[in-house]
């Protein structure tokens, strides 16, 4: 063998006795090492769990802060879910709930052919269709009118008017509304001194569905618009500079800028008033029900109350509200897994890997 080849022979040796044996692939140690290390993803690599000591050394004060919220939850949320078991039962006050005899679904079954259940439920739907068509948008449109006012001090004052009346109460709502539109309200007096006939505004069955809703939008959207302005505030203004300097105005800035920003609150919320929609109030219709009448103002909530407390009938109000809480549970997962077909991230998402 000449110089020459045997130098290249050693040349060409040495790294592959260096990379170790060769496997059945014909990949030396080194490749393989070298080719794991490229397929490896950082986002898949196992993370080590922190020992429970050094956790509650790190975040014992802010244990100790939840603390008193956990346990109101165990006692005025959690614990109460025990009592439904009376919903299956005929329980009556005088007698334990392992007592009273069983009577499996004849509470649920009897519902069905209670015509006041079935008023209350209608009732239900149409207060609920008509508060999320006409109640819904007004808290959006809201927020963009506050974020669109320029002179600070005059956003404030707008901002302030708008959710002041969510802190009074629905007694103090009814009574203004009822000053303002009752058959001896100022409107209908002005009426008469113009010889005109009254209109009955907080009378009239007809018409109930709208000024339940008119007064929920008056107490509440101010509220509601706040969560939307603080999704407002994170938009980025690089965003609307952009937009209008490839020549974009107002109305297509607002179109293709700030509702998308808002979209996934807004998907958000429309998921927990949907699983919401059979809890369209309590007080605010059992203060209207001598006035309206229990065919226009009896809903659910009502319907509870009076069968269960007021009629004695216990159990067929627990199976009312064990019923309505199923329906709200399925609503929830139904919209929420539509949010995951149109590709937003809703409510919660199934865990990936």
């Amino acid at each position: 063998m000449s110089p020459t080849t045997r130098q290249e022979t050693l040349e060409t040796s040495a790294p592959a006795a260096e990379a170790g044996p060769m496997n059945a692939r014909g990949e030396t140690a080194s490749r393989r090492r070298g080719r794991a290390s490229r397929s490896k993803n950082p986002a898949q690599s196992k993370t080590h769990a922190v020992p429970f000591k050094v956790r509650w050394r790190r975040d014992w004060q802010m244990v100790l802060m939840m603390v008193p919220g956990v346990l109101v939850m165990l006692l005025f949320a959690y614990i109460p879910i025990l009592g439904n078991v009376i919903a299956f039962q005929d329980y009556q006050p005088y007698l334990t709930v392992f007592e009273a005899p069983f009577v499996g679904m004849e509470k649920f079954v009897g519902l069905f052919d209670d015509p006041a259940f079935l008023d209350a439920f209608r009732n239900t739907m149409v207060l609920a269709v008509t508060q999320l068509v006409l109640f819904f948008p007004v808290p959006i449109i809201l927020a963009l009118v506050v974020d669109s006012l320029s002179p600070r001090r005059i956003r404030n004052v707008f901002q302030s008017i708008v959710y002041l009346p969510h802190f009074l109460s629905w007694v103090l709502v009814i009574t203004f509304f009822q000053e303002f539109l009752g058959g001896a309200g100022f409107i209908n007096n002005m009426l008469k001194l113009m010889g005109m006939g009254s209109i009955p505004f907080m009378t009239d069955p007809t018409t109930f569905p709208l000024m339940a809703t008119i007064q929920l939008v008056w107490k509440d959207a101010g509220w509601a618009m706040i969560i939307f302005l603080a999704a407002l505030s994170t938009v980025d203004v690089s965003l609307y500079e952009a937009a209008a300097a490839d020549g974009a105005g107002r109305w297509r800035r607002l179109w293709h800028v700030t509702l998308p920003a808002l979209r996934p609150v807004i998907i958000l919320l429309l998921i927990l008033r949907i699983g919401d929609i059979l809890s369209v109030g309590f007080e605010q219709f059992i203060l209207q029900r001598d006035n309206v009448g229990p065919g226009a103002a009896e809903v659910l909530d009502t319907y509870v109350y009076y069968s269960g407390v007021i009629g004695g009938d216990w159990s067929a109000g627990a199976a009312a509200g064990l019923a309505k809480g199923v329906i709200s549970a399925l609503l929830i997962w139904g919209a929420n897994s539509l949010a995951h077909k149109f590709g937003e991230a809703g409510l919660f998402q199934k865990k990936v890997g």
